[in-house]
């Protein structure tokens, strides 16, 4: 067996162009390119290793490491984990920014290749720069806390380590039931050192992604429990999406009438539009999805996670009566809920489960069509709001006076309702447009009143909640979707963190279109506060004296390069929306809306935790109806 001497970090990116995936018949490489923001710990080793042969892997300067993090997971999740960039940073703060996007990555079981510097194997210089010190152990670097939020987390101190630590890396982020983020810390020392490496590593390396079939007394015990239930109702969760099961969902929705409810990940795996889709389910739900769950006698979950969000903190079923089937690849997710379990591919377990429920059709009749009916009449009222000075505005959100809000529209110039500007945002921009958000009030208003018109489509990030990765994300899923128009609707707040790699969409030439919602405040967590009995506490966005804050935030696009928009109605935002679909460089559009007009509420409870003592009679209140809605919720 021939021999090729190379440095570690040489060997490293060599091994990354032979990597590939092969999926329903098709083989594409596996790695698509890597992110990197260069310093004393990788700039050597692995910068040194793309300078002299980076093969067919696109690298992209980022801005932020965990922007350039974020930007590789909704690649990622665009590309339904079919393919990857990996991501190298500087030892110290470079790599302790990828927690938050490494926590993302997991939450999300999202696949991911982290590739942070280390401290010296030899410890000849320690501490060097960056090197955090702990008495317990000299082994101790700041790559340490990136092990909890890592699926697979290696440190390599030998040249040779690098080959078994890579297989087992791609072993699982190519594996469907635990694929996550793989963090491999190379001593900087060592990305330099020379070792004679086999030939043979360095060949073209398949990874099968093979869909695992139901056995048959998974299927027997699945068609017997739907075959018994009266009112059957199907959770559709990322799983689905990855598995690519729209068409058979579809299918046995129609073929026996049975509802279709989504979580976040879940959302656009089939189009807003078919007739037995009630939409989100849960927390950010809508009414038509949370009175089908609470009707079900079982709920069968599909590649789904069950969170918090999703249940209503587990308040969203009647567990007297409700029973689960849960269809999943993860193990681990399949036995959530007590539930009977699928350990299977979505797809495949779907088109094998239908020819056994021939003849069967759900109780619910007519009554998906008008609890659908229902709801389009809420979300065609919700696209419509107006706010008047004199007549407070008629919204759930209504915490503050109208004094307060009155002083909102006259510091920010307006008097548009959030909901009235999304839904404008929504029927202008093009039906294969991509939509990606993640943090505050967002992705509650989106799940609920935002309709795909194509798969694939809606690329929100709910699992981890993460603020920070809408506009990074946005740069991602253009990368997945080149020909696509590319939309990050973000906070204000969520802005202020972290939209580093705009400037780098700017920088290659990869247009996206920040959608920007400012209402000077972390509003959806106001709410929360004051949902509970607190008054409004440091949430506001206000100034030493008082003052109502109004950030010209297009200024500082404009700023980078983007051509910017300022918006305070619903026409001038049509307008900017119609005139940035001809703009070839990356867009932001700055709107003013005013504070509490998002969506809430129907029929969903969100368990936090409420001072259990309190001098005010409103959070003693919220305390008893906390206490009174865990007295029916389950543990498991």
């Amino acid at each position: 067996m021939g021999k090729i001497r190379l440095t570690t970090a040489q060997a490293l990116i060599k091994f990354l162009n032979q990597q590939y995936i092969h999926v329903d018949g098709k083989e594409f490489p596996f790695v698509e390119g890597i992110f990197n923001v260069f310093g004393h710990g990788n700039v050597l080793g692995i910068g040194q290793a793309l300078e002299q042969y980076s093969g067919h892997l696109k690298v992209i300067q980022g801005k932020n490491e965990q922007g350039m993090a974020h930007a590789a997971i909704a690649y990622s999740k665009q590309m339904l984990r079919q393919k990857i960039y990996a991501v190298t940073t500087s030892v110290g703060p470079g790599s302790a920014n990828l927690a938050a996007a490494a926590g993302t990555a997991l939450a999300n079981n999202i696949p991911v290749l982290f590739i942070p510097g280390d401290t010296f194997a030899s410890r000849q210089p320690d501490p060097v720069l960056q090197q955090v010190e702990q008495e317990y152990s000299l082994a101790v670097t700041t790559n340490d806390a990136l092990k909890p939020v890592s699926r697979y987390w290696d440190r390599i101190t030998r040249p040779e380590q690098l080959m078994p630590s890579l297989l087992r890396a791609f072993e699982v982020m190519t594996d469907q039931g635990k694929a996550g983020p793989a963090t491999i810390c190379i001593a900087q020392d060592v990305e330099g050192e020379a070792f004679d490496y086999d030939e043979k590593f360095f060949e073209k390396r398949v990874h099968y992604v093979d869909r695992k079939a139901p056995v048959e007394r998974e299927l027997k015990g699945a068609a017997e429990r739907i075959r018994a239930s009266k009112k059957p109702v199907i959770l559709v969760g990322g799983g689905a999406k990855y598995s690519q099961a729209r068409d058979i969902l579809v299918s046995l929705s129609e073929k026996h009438n049975i509802p279709l409810v989504e979580t976040q990940a879940g959302k656009a795996t089939i189009e807003s539009d078919f007739k037995n889709n009630l939409g989100g389910m849960g927390i950010t739900g809508t009414l038509a999805a949370n009175k089908a769950a609470r009707q079900a006698d079982l709920f069968i979950g599909i590649g789904t996670r069950y969170t918090d969000f999703a249940t209503s903190s587990k308040t969203a079923f009647d567990f007297d009566r409700t029973k689960f089937l849960n269809i999943n690849v993860s193990r681990l997710q399949a036995y959530k809920m007590d539930a009977f379990q699928v350990v299977a591919d979505a797809k495949i377990t779907l088109e094998q489960l239908a020819p056994l429920l021939e003849g069967y059709e759900s109780d619910f009749g007519s009554e998906i069509a008008e609890l659908k009916a229902e709801w389009n009449a809420e979300r065609d009222r919700l696209s419509h709001v107006t706010f008047q000075r004199e007549n407070f505005l008629p919204e759930v959100k209504n915490h503050f006076s109208q004094e307060v809000l009155n002083e909102y529209a006259d510091a920010l110039n307006t008097e548009l309702a959030q909901t009235t500007a999304l839904l404008a945002v929504n029927e202008t921009i093009s039906p294969d447009s991509v939509i990606i958000t993640a943090a505050g009030s967002l992705p509650g208003d989106v799940q609920r009143i935002w309709n795909t018109s194509e798969p694939n489509t809606y690329n929100v990030e709910y699992g981890y909640s993460c603020m920070g990765y809408e506009v990074s994300g946005a740069l991602g899923v253009k990368l997945a979707e080149p020909t696509k128009e590319v939309y990050s609707l973000v906070g204000d707040g969520s802005f202020l963190l972290l939209h580093s790699e705009l400037i780098t969409s700017i920088q290659y030439g990869q247009k996206i279109n920040v959608v920007l919602f400012d209402n000077s405040g972390f509003g959806c967590i106001n709410n929360l506060q004051m949902d509970h009995g607190g008054g409004s506490y440091f949430c506001e966005f206000r100034t030493h004296d008082n003052k109502i804050l109004n950030i010209d935030y297009a200024k500082v696009a404009e700023g980078y390069g983007a051509k910017t928009y300022r918006v305070n109605t619903v026409e001038e935002l049509k307008a900017a929306l119609e005139d940035a679909k001809k703009q070839e460089v990356s867009t932001l559009i700055d709107i003013k809306v005013l504070p509490k007009t998002m969506t809430d509420g129907y029929d969903s409870w969100w368990n936090v935790g409420v001072a259990e003592v309190s001098d005010k009679e409103s959070i003693q209140k919220a305390f008893e109806l906390r206490k009174h809605k865990l007295e029916t919720a389950k543990q498991y």
